[in-house]
């Protein structure tokens, strides 16, 4: 039973001894040269605004949330696609219904303006103000 899983085995501690040794050896012979940009919260150099307990605009997570639906969208609808043929015709009905529904949210989400990027999103604290 063991020597059916050598292979992954032996694959998986190649990919971890590789990763480790390209990145002691990138540690080691890059250049490393600190300075108070490079060791600021963001790498950029900017001074951070704001407070950290500041809450995110809505639309963001909306956005996140159609991605997710989106991109489960296509591993339904992919596989069907191929088996089409085989699934008959009630397949084709069920599958309209889960794109009626998929296209449903997408018009929600379109009316409560979560892709339009022109707008400046309102945050929690600047509601308050």
């Amino acid at each position: 039973m063991f020597e059916l899983y050598f292979p992954i085995l032996l694959l998986l501690g190649l990919a971890v001894v590789l990763a480790l040794a390209l990145m002691l050896l990138s540690r080691y012979l890059g250049p490393h040269r600190p300075n108070k940009p490079k060791l600021m919260p963001y790498e950029s150099g900017m001074d951070p605004y704001g407070q950290a307990k500041d809450r995110y605009s809505v639309s963001f997570f909306l956005v996140a949330v159609e991605f997710i639906v989106f991109d489960l969208e296509v591993v339904f609808i992919y596989p069907w696609a191929v088996t089409y043929r085989d699934l008959g015709p009630e397949s084709f009905w069920s599958m309209m219904v889960f794109i009626t529904i998929l296209l449903l949210g997408l018009i929600y989400t379109l009316k409560k303006g979560t892709l339009d990027w022109d707008s400046k999103p309102q945050t929690a604290s600047a509601a308050q103000k």
